[in-house]
């Protein structure tokens, strides 16, 4: 067994927008996502399938297409593949879970978040 807090958890800057706090088991991936007003996530695929739940503030998700806006409480599943970008149209937090566990972040492999 392993316990965590967030507030032990060190935060790495991404880009000047976009920061984030994570934490990698073996299966999965949660991450803590700070995104600051303006910052956008370029669409993007990846083998993980990824649900995520804004914590706070106003954010534009595009899925394969389809569009939605979501606000604190709301979540959305994004499978496995599918073609995705992000919009903070305020200052957010967002909790990602990622399954299975984001080897590639681990491996440096994330430069699609750091334009």
């Amino acid at each position: 067994m392993k316990l965590f807090r967030w507030d032990h958890q060190p935060e790495e800057t991404v880009n000047p927008l976009l920061s984030r706090q994570v934490i990698h088991g073996e299966q999965m991936t949660l991450a803590l996502i700070h995104l600051r007003k303006g910052a956008k996530v370029a669409s993007h695929s990846h083998r993980h399938e990824q649900l995520s739940k804004v914590e706070c503030g106003l954010v534009h998700f595009t899925v394969e297409g389809e569009e939605a806006m979501l606000q604190a409480g709301d979540m959305i599943l994004i499978p496995a593949g599918a073609a995705h970008s992000v919009e903070a149209l305020s200052d957010c937090l967002v909790l990602d879970t990622f399954s299975p566990a984001r080897d590639d972040w681990q491996r440096g492999e994330d430069s699609y978040l750091r334009c």
